[in-house]
């Protein structure tokens, strides 16, 4: 069994999570499995931890694309693989790893996905989630203040570089998207539709 493999891009704080989460609701546990980008960030454990702090996750090169690509290849071939885990907090990768199984349907998900020209061709559908920039910056406050342990100001200081690494880099990839789905997961009707051609993908294998 070759594995369907859907990405799923767009700014931060954009909604992405949601539309899994609702694409996973229409599908069977046992057809999905979800890879994220976020678990590939480099391993900065050899850089001091004030250096760390500056790094910018928001660029292509803080995503270790060699290690993503390879997973999805050996996924979509069959493969179960060991998907890296990260802190965020410390900006390290962790010993512990996640097994991934193949499934019919493999999601991967993250901002900078369609930065990297291997995975683009790697997924048989490319859905990018569209949110105005205020809605994206209330999810981005919400989240980094609840899972990452970082203050308003702390958020709003590196707001700008976020901004700035969106329109440079993720804005651009909208273009390679089969789908776009604006107002996240909100957008129900999107949301079928996309699950529908997930459907029929996986009905014609």
């Amino acid at each position: 069994m070759e594995s369907i493999i859907i990405g799923i891009a767009g700014g931060s704080g954009s909604g992405k999570t949601t539309v899994v989460r609702r694409i996973m609701a229409k599908l069977t546990r046992k057809e999905v499995s979800v890879i994220s980008q976020d678990s590939y960030y480099r391993d900065n454990a050899d850089i001091p931890l004030e250096e760390r702090q500056l790094v910018n996750f928001d660029h292509p090169d803080s995503i270790e694309f060699e290690l993503l690509v390879r997973h999805l290849r050996e996924i979509k071939s069959g493969q179960t693989i060991k998907e890296p885990t990260y802190d965020y907090i410390t900006s390290t990768r962790q010993k512990a790893t996640i097994e991934v199984e193949p499934r019919h349907v493999i999601i991967v998900e993250g901002i900078l996905l369609y930065t990297d020209p291997q995975v683009r061709e790697l997924c048989n559908i490319k859905v990018f989630v569209d949110a105005d920039s205020d809605d994206r910056l209330m999810r981005i406050i919400r989240r980094d203040m609840e899972e990452r342990g970082r203050t308003v100001d702390e958020i709003l200081n590196r707001y700008e570089v976020v901004k700035a690494m969106h329109d440079m880099f993720i804005e651009p990839t909208k273009k390679f998207a089969d789908i776009i789905v604006p107002q996240g997961g909100e957008n129900l009707i999107a949301i079928d539709i996309l699950v529908s051609m997930i459907k029929q993908k996986v009905s014609g294998r």
